[in-house]
């Protein structure tokens, strides 16, 4: 069987993407399973990470494997100058299938041209997180029931945002209509425009947060200014709390709207939001199981037929 990495998620058809979301679909309804028994994932995380890890791993546990692996460089040998190829191929000596999330773009389409086994990108720098793209998927499908011609908003920090780079690439399939909202520092970057004309993707670009510029939203993407990815933290303390999505502004919201945000937010959703049927991130998060069940599977060539089969179902 050919190798299944899961590095990006531009690759994918749309056939692909919605065979995915049935996948995650039969794990919601029956997350708990043996279908993985005897399996090993190695979860190798250069980058801190709590709901990516912890939700990737919850994921392995319930599908019956066992997980190996890190959750800081510094305890590794890659602190004596071990290189990524080499902890790639040991940690392949171990494992059925790689997890690995890195600060440096395109390390895990390096890793998985070396790896002898499936490579999950679980964040490169500031380039994709395609397991976050699925569950985002997910979440959006479940919301508004379908994919298909939506208002997508998304806010804050857009240059830097993995995750609505994903994102955008994973759109590309349904028509949707993107309004990039940002300032003028963390603007959606040149490269993702222009994927967006090559590819059909309307959009529309605004520096203004209120009420009125987000009343025909379908989805509001909330993101972390992201105090991480800045050298100039002047610059950070400029930028970082410019929009705040506030529960007054969502007075004008459409009914169906959902708020989404891919977590840890800092001050950028005010915490009178939390209770407004608006709220979606805690959910969207929750969802990062199934996503990331869905994506066990395909990488070790469990089809969903199989998963509809399954005996090992745990009650």
């Amino acid at each position: 069987m050919e190798k299944q990495d899961f590095v990006t998620i531009a690759d994918l058809s749309k056939d692909e993407i919605m065979y995915l979301l049935d996948m995650a679909k039969e794990f919601e309804n029956h997350p708990n399973r043996e279908i993985l028994k005897g399996r090993i994932v190695a979860t190798l995380f250069f980058e801190p990470s709590t709901r990516t890890r912890l939700s990737f791993e919850t994921a392995a546990n319930r599908l019956g494997a066992k997980v190996i692996g890190f959750t800081d460089a510094k305890v590794t040998s890659a602190t004596k100058g071990e290189t990524l190829k080499d902890t790639i191929l040991m940690v392949s000596n171990y494992a059925d299938v790689i997890v690995m999330r890195h600060y440096i773009e395109g390390a895990a389409q390096y890793a998985s041209e070396v790896a002898p086994v499936p490579v999950v990108n679980a964040g490169d720098g500031a380039h994709m997180h395609p397991s976050q793209c699925l569950l985002d998927l997910y979440s959006i499908y479940k919301t508004q029931g379908t994919l298909e011609n939506l208002n997508i908003y998304l806010v804050g920090d857009l240059k830097y945002g993995r995750t609505v780079h994903s994102l955008i690439t994973a759109m590309r399939h349904f028509n949707p209509t993107f309004h990039f909202i940002a300032p003028k520092e963390l603007a959606m970057p040149e490269e993702y425009k222009t994927y967006c004309k090559d590819h059909g993707i309307k959009f529309c670009e605004y520096t203004n947060f209120d009420e009125d510029v987000i009343k025909d939203a379908d989805i509001i993407y909330m993101t972390r200014v992201q105090k991480e990815r800045f050298s100039d933290l002047m610059e950070y303390e400029r930028v970082k709390n410019v929009y705040i999505l506030r529960r007054e502004m969502l007075s004008k919201a459409k009914e169906n709207m959902r708020i989404l945000h891919p977590l840890p937010r800092v001050n950028e959703i005010a915490y009178d939001v939390d209770d407004d049927p608006h709220a979606y991130y805690i959910q969207q998060a929750g969802n990062g199981l199934f996503a990331r069940e869905a994506i066990f599977c395909r990488t070790l060539g469990i089809s969903l037929e199989e998963i509809r089969n399954d005996k090992t179902i745990i009650k």
